[in-house]
């Protein structure tokens, strides 16, 4: 019930609420907190623990907040109100240690925690020369990309790329969570826009724009819009009366056939380097994040980074199975790539990373590659078969019931596939309310719990996967870390009508 409550708090009480009920609960403190079994906010001193002791009050306070830290850990240092809180408790506690030995381990534990999480408060100066972070494909970097992912955070520092009607661009440094706005007043002063032309009308908006054409204006308020970009997206900076003569940059990807590292590599290097990236970036995720992207709590999105770009990462690696075989002329030849991509899918069913394993069987799915009526024929028959079974592994019927029953047999490390747990946060969310006739719906809460608690065992033990230092191994780790694919699903067909014209 306590992991219940930690994990899902944020679907009824604010983090910032929570702590102060907390604070308010712990002897010596002050009265007024919620009591388990009122409504929500409904105040009042708790009739039970009025009558027991003060030490039993004390160890039930340290036992939420203990569980409370271990859980939120790195979270807590983008909230400055909490971490606020949480000190001025910490004190307070600190002040019973000689008091109470009962509670020495507990204190210590806490002393320890609290130390970890290097909490904020207002008025802390930020570190000198804070680190700039590389996102996902940040500029293709090869240095950035053989980095071994670490955990994004509101705060963190990015550099950003935002293009201008004629496709000149100004770099900014940003923070990850920085809104529209304050994105627009770093493009501003590094044109030296006056105040004179946003004074005439000629204000500039931000707008998202994807490799199809398709466009989107950004509102002020919007935060943390670098991961929500897609795949091939971009950000533009333009006037009002410029928005309809925006056009997309060139493709990224030379649409010129041509080998690329994939008709070299082994599929086991291939299969083998897309689990150890795809692990770094699950074990990136806070387990909140996944309560977070669905409820939407009061921590807002810019704490779901981590899980946004493993799903955009899910997307690309579909688009790069259609870009490949696309770009491969040679019937043969790709009807030999295409043998490839399936092995690479059974290594990582094998591997465990049902991530990869998923995208790659939707990717071969894709209809400007599934009506390759020719290529598919000179598939051998074994490699037939295997697909087969792998489409009925994926197959969403009865709730996606065979894909279910493998997962559950699986021992960790795994990489599930991502997506299907979102769906089914979002089915909890929708097919109960959170609230019943005042009072926190406790059933509902536990399912979503339950749901989380899922990725934590997933993740319970670490992946062990012997990768070379060669130079060819590095080679294939570049490779898979900065997938170039065409997202445009328009090209993507008039490559296929390109390769197979008659085939249906």
């Amino acid at each position: 019930l306590l992991d219940d409550i930690v994990l899902t708090h944020s679907l009824f009480l604010p983090t910032e609420r929570f702590l102060q009920q907390l604070h308010q609960q712990y002897p010596g403190g002050p009265w007024g907190a919620a009591r388990v079994g009122t409504r929500v906010g409904e105040e009042g001193p708790p009739a039970r623990w009025e009558e027991g002791s003060g030490l039993r009050r004390k160890r039930a306070v340290l036992a939420v907040l203990l569980h409370f830290l271990e859980t939120y850990k790195g979270l807590l240092q983008e909230e400055e109100s909490a971490g606020k809180v949480i000190k001025e408790l910490y004190l307070l506690i600190m002040k019973d240690t000689s008091l109470y030995h009962e509670l020495e381990d507990e204190i210590i534990k806490l002393h320890q925690l609290v130390e970890t999480v290097e909490l904020k408060v207002a008025d802390e100066t930020p570190p000198p020369n804070k680190q700039v972070k590389p996102l996902f494909r940040h500029f293709r970097r090869i240095d950035s990309c053989l980095q071994t992912r670490v955990a994004f955070r509101g705060s963190d520092e990015i550099f950003c790329r935002v293009y201008m009607p004629d496709h000149s661009y100004v770099t900014i440094r940003s923070r990850l969570s920085a809104s529209v706005q304050d994105i627009l007043a770093s493009v501003t002063e590094k044109l030296q826009y006056s105040e004179e032309q946003s004074a005439r009308g000629d204000a500039l908006i931000l707008v998202t724009m994807a490799s199809s054409g398709e466009k989107a204006v950004l509102q002020p308020s919007e935060e943390c819009v670098f991961t929500t970009l897609g795949i091939n997206s971009h950000l533009f900076a333009c006037t009002k009366d410029t928005f309809d003569s925006l056009v997309p940059l060139p493709e990224e990807i030379q649409v010129v056939p041509g080998d690329t590292e994939i008709h070299r590599a082994e599929p086991e290097d291939v299969a083998n380097h897309l689990t150890a990236f795809h692990w770094e970036l699950f074990r990136c995720i806070h387990e909140l994040e996944f309560v977070d992207y669905v409820f939407h709590g009061e921590r807002g999105r810019r704490e779901t980074a981590n899980l946004e770009l493993l799903l955009q990462r899910c997307s690309e690696v579909q688009h790069w199975v259609g870009t490949e075989l696309l770009l491969c002329e040679g019937l043969g030849k790709r009807a030999h790539l295409l043998k490839k991509l399936i092995k690479i899918a059974a290594i990582c069913k094998q591997n465990q990373d049902m991530l990869s394993f998923y995208a790659i069987v939707i990717g071969l799915n894709n209809a400007a590659v599934s009506r390759l009526r020719l290529t598919w024929e000179k598939l051998p028959g074994k490699f037939k078969n295997l697909f087969r079974k792998f489409e009925n592994l994926t197959d969403p019927c009865r709730n996606h019931k065979t894909y279910r029953e493998v997962l559950a047999k699986m021992k960790p490390p795994l990489i599930p596939f991502v997506p299907l747990i979102l769906k089914d946060l979002t089915f909890l969310h929708e097919g109960s309310k959170t609230l019943l006739d005042g009072l926190v719906n406790v059933e509902k809460l536990h399912c979503i719990a339950e749901k989380v608690r899922t990725v934590r065992k997933y993740r319970s033990r670490p992946l062990c996967l012997e990768l070379e230092a060669s130079p060819s191994q590095l080679q294939t780790k570049a490779y898979v870390r900065q997938l170039r694919v065409i997202d445009n699903q328009n090209l993507l067909f008039e490559l296929s009508y390109k390769l197979e014209p008659g085939s249906q």
